[in-house]
């Protein structure tokens, strides 16, 4: 193979401070009559710019990892920082977007009212909201589309609107938990490309949970691949497939090599 399985305390090959360092980092649920182990000793460094995957077992600790790091809940142990601050620090700056497994859209709302909520919240001055949200409209594609409302929408479209609404901010880091999961394989497919090019052209740094292998390997830099629980990090796999990435991407002999690695490591980290 042409590349190369990294330690979990490997940095990227990139200059500068992380946007998120993670180090040594627990997580323990409290259960009737004991606790659960969600995450533990996780050790990890995310440079800007860097689009990373979370994946494995369901009950690893991928959107635990994930929420510690939006400071939707608090780790047990360990320090982890965002942005160059605390977790809380980086929400209360709105330096992070979230995308939910669900689009969590807001029905009494058209999709220009979603998209322009965060702004509405952030007091942003009025009339720049809705030129921001037409905005964020026209990078997903959705621009003539604004006056529908959710149920009017697919999935897949309820989905890119939930991006839109989540970049409107401008965030420096994007946390996306399973976006693409209920959807059917050719709207993900697409959804998939549509990402890629969103990140192409915004620069963000994108941290994205998924159960998908081949997801995985085609959208990201790299790949955190963790074991069962309690959750921990196996391995760190680096995707060196050039950019931009289209279907020939999935043809690539790299590609069926990165993803028999993320394959092992997965069923190694079961063992």
């Amino acid at each position: 193979m042409t590349h190369s399985l990294l330690p979990t305390s490997h940095s990227p090959p990139h200059s500068g401070p992380p946007i998120v360092s993670v180090r040594d980092l627990g997580m323990i649920f409290p259960v009737p009559g004991g606790q659960t182990v969600a995450l533990q000793d996780a050790n990890l460094e995310i440079m800007p710019g860097e689009f990373i995957s979370l994946i494995g077992p369901s009950g690893c600790g991928k959107t635990t990892l994930l929420r510690l790091m939006a400071d939707l809940i608090s780790p047990t142990s360990g320090q982890l920082t965002v942005n160059g601050g605390t977790p809380r620090q980086a929400r209360e700056a709105r330096s992070y977007g979230y995308v939910f497994q669900a689009p969590a859209l807001m029905e009494w709302r058209n999709v220009l009212g979603n998209v322009r909520l965060p702004l509405d919240v952030m007091n942003t001055p009025k009339d720049s909201r809705a030129a921001r949200a037409r905005e964020m409209l026209r990078l997903v594609g959705l621009e003539k589309f604004e006056r529908s409302y959710p149920w009017q929408l697919s999935g897949g479209m309820q989905q890119r609107v939930s991006i839109a609404r989540a970049l409107a901010p401008g965030p420096a880091l994007l946390f996306m938990d399973e976006p693409f999961g209920a959807l059917d394989e050719i709207t993900r497919e697409n959804l998939n490309l549509e990402l890629l090019r969103l990140w192409r052209e915004t620069g963000k740094t994108v941290v994205f949970v998924t159960h998908s292998i081949s997801e995985a390997v085609f959208l990201s830099s790299r790949v955190v691949v963790m074991t069962a629980r309690p959750g921990k990090i196996e391995g760190i796999v680096n995707i060196d497939l050039p950019q931009p990435r289209g279907e020939e991407s999935r043809e690539d002999p790299r590609f069926f090599q990165y993803a028999t690695e993320i394959r092992e490591l997965l069923r190694r980290g079961h063992e």
